[in-house]
C-alpha cells in the first residue's frame, strides 16, 4: 500500500491493471450506505405507497445508470479522470464552468453523508457531534489519500459485507406491519411518481462526474461492453436495493425518517460495536468518492494556470484543505435534513444532466472515442482555451430549465401549469444533446484526431 502518484495525468499502459468485474463491487459498494437508504425515503415523503415507490425507484435507476455506465466505459479508452476529459468539449479553460458546479455537488454530498453518519453514532460515541464529524472527515482523508487501489479494495469488502447485512435487514423489513393498500395500484399520483423517478435518475447521474476515475487504470484493451455492464449492474442492484429498503422502513417504522442514521443502526442490531462499524465503513466509503473527485476537480481547475507536480505531499495538502472545508460546511446544514436532501438532489440534476448530455454526445456520436490526450492538457491544442458552443449550450440549458423546475424553494411557471410536474430533466437532456450535436457537427476535423498524441 502506498500513496497514489497519479492525479489528472494520463495513465500509461505499463501502469494499467485490474479486471472490469472489479467495477461491480466499486459501484455496488458505493450505494451500500445510509445515504442511499435515505434517498429511498423520499418517494414515501412525497406521498407514494410502496408499490409506486418501488416502481419509481427501479425505473429511475435503470434509466439513470445507462448514462452513468456510459461514462464508466470511457475510462480505459482515455486513461484520464472524467472531468478533465470535459476539456475536449468545453476547452481547457471553458471546462472550469461545469467543474465549479460539479465541485458544489461533491461538497453537498460530503455534507449529506457526514451528517447521516454523525446521526448514526450520536448515541454511542463519547464525543460531541462536532468531534464526530471531524473524525469522519479524517477517516475519509486517509483513504482518499492512498487513492485508487485502496478505494477498490475498500468497496469490495463493503459490497460483500453488505449483501449479508442488508439481506437480513430486507427480510426483516418486509415482515414489518404496514397500512392496507401499500402494494395496491390505487392511489397513483403522477406528480409524485415523476418526481420520484427523477430522484432515482439523478442519484445514478450523480456518479457521472467521477465514474471514469475508477476505470481509468484498466488496460486499454479492456472490453468496453464489460466495463459498461459491470458498472451498470453494480449501481442498479446496489442503488435500487438500498432505496427500496429505505422505502420499506419509512412505511414500517414510525418516525424512521426523523433520524434515518440512528434508526437504521437500531434496526440493524442496536448499539453493537459491529453495527456501528459497518454503518460508518459505508459512509466513509461513499464520502471518499466525493473527496477524491473534489481533489481531481481542484487540480483540473488550477493546472492550466500553474504548473503542478502532484507529489504525495502536494496531494495530501490539497486533500486536507478540501476535507477541512467540506467538514466545516457540515455545521451549516439545515435542521430539516430530508427537505435539504430533496432540494439538493433536484439542484444536482439541473446541472449534471446538461453536462452529461454534452459529454456523451461528444464522445459517442461526434468523436467516437477518438481524442488527442496531449491536447487536453494544452490550451494551444486542438480543443482550445474555450469552446464557446459547449459553454453557451450548457448555460443556455440551465436558463431554459428554470420554467420547468419544481422544488419546495421554487416552482417555475411551466411546472405550475402542469400541477407541479418537474420536466426540467427532459429539457436538460434533449436540448443540449441536439443543440451541441447540430452546432459541433459542422466542424469537420472533429473525428480525425487520433486517440493518443
Amino acid at each position: 500500500m502506498k500513496v497514489e502518484n497519479r492525479s489528472i495525468d494520463y495513465i500509461p499502459e505499463n501502469e494499467r491493471h485490474g479486471e472490469p468485474r472489479s467495477l461491480f463491487f466499486v459501484w455496488f459498494g458505493a450505494n451500500a450506505n445510509i445515504t442511499t437508504v435515505a434517498a429511498g425515503v423520499l418517494p414515501i415523503s412525497l406521498g407514494l405507497n410502496l408499490f409506486w415507490s418501488v416502481l419509481a425507484i427501479v425505473l429511475g435507476s435503470l434509466i439513470g445508470a445507462v448514462f452513468m455506465a456510459s461514462h464508466s466505459a470511457q475510462g480505459p479508452r482515455l486513461g484520464i479522470p472524467q472531468m478533465i476529459q470535459s476539456r475536449a468539449q468545453f476547452g481547457v479553460y471553458g471546462a472550469i464552468v461545469p467543474l465549479l458546479f460539479v465541485m458544489l455537488i461533491y461538497l453537498g454530498f460530503f455534507v449529506s453523508n457526514t451528517l447521516l453518519a454523525a446521526q448514526a453514532v450520536a448515541a454511542a460515541s463519547p464525543f460531541g457531534n462536532g468531534v464526530n464529524i471531524v473524525l469522519l472527515g479524517l477517516a475519509c482523508f486517509l483513504v482518499a489519500l492512498f487513492g485508487y487501489n485502496l478505494i477498490h479494495r475498500f468497496q469490495k469488502v463493503l459490497s460483500l459485507a453488505s449483501i449479508g447485512v442488508f439481506g437480513i435487514a430486507t427480510v426483516l423489513a418486509l415482515a414489518l406491519p404496514t397500512a392496507p393498500g401499500q402494494w395496491a395500484l390505487q392511489g397513483f399520483d403522477g406528480v409524485a411518481f415523476l418526481a420520484s423517478v427523477s430522484i432515482a435518475v439523478t442519484w445514478q447521474l450523480s456518479y457521472a462526474p467521477y465514474v471514469a476515475d475508477y476505470s481509468r487504470y484498466l488496460p486499454t484493451r479492456t472490453s468496453t461492453r464489460q466495463v459498461f455492464w459491470y458498472s451498470y449492474l453494480g449501481t442498479v442492484l446496489g442503488g435500487s436495493w438500498m432505496m427500496v429498503l429505505g422505502a420499506l422502513l419509512a412505511k414500517g417504522m414510525a418516525g424512521f425518517s426523523d433520524n434515518v442514521g440512528l434508526n437504521l443502526v437500531g434496526f440493524l442490531g442496536g448499539s453493537t460495536l459491529l453495527t456501528f462499524a459497518f454503518v460508518l465503513y459505508g459512509q466513509v466509503a461513499i464520502n471518499v468518492f466525493n473527496l477524491y473527485g473534489a481533489f481531481m476537480s481542484t487540480v483540473t481547475v488550477i493546472e492550466p494556470f500553474a504548473a503542478l507536480k502532484v507529489t504525495p505531499r502536494v496531494r495530501a495538502g490539497f486533500m486536507l484543505v478540501i476535507c477541512a472545508a467540506a467538514t466545516g460546511l457540515c455545521t451549516l446544514a439545515q435542521d430539516d435534513f430530508l427537505q435539504f436532501f430533496l432540494n439538493f438532489i433536484f439542484f444536482m440534476s439541473y446541472f449534471l444532466i446538461p453536462w452529461t448530455a454534452i459529454n456523451l454526445v461528444d464522445y459517442y456520436a461526434l468523436r467516437k472515442g477518438e481524442y488527442r490526450i496531449a491536447d487536453i492538457f494544452a490550451p494551444s491544442g486542438i480543443y482550445g482555451r474555450v469552446n464557446g458552443i459547449a459553454v453557451a449550450v450548457f448555460l443556455a440549458t440551465i436558463v431554459l430549465e428554470v420554467p420547468f423546475m419544481s422544488t419546495s424553494l421554487y416552482v417555475g411557471p411551466v411546472a405550475r401549469s402542469l400541477q407541479g410536474i418537474d420536466l426540467a430533466w427532459a429539457v436538460g437532456l434533449l436540448f443540449p444533446a441536439l443543440a451541441y450535436y447540430a452546432l459541433m457537427s459542422r466542424r469537420k476535423p472533429l473525428a480525425s484526431a487520433p486517440a493518443k498524441g
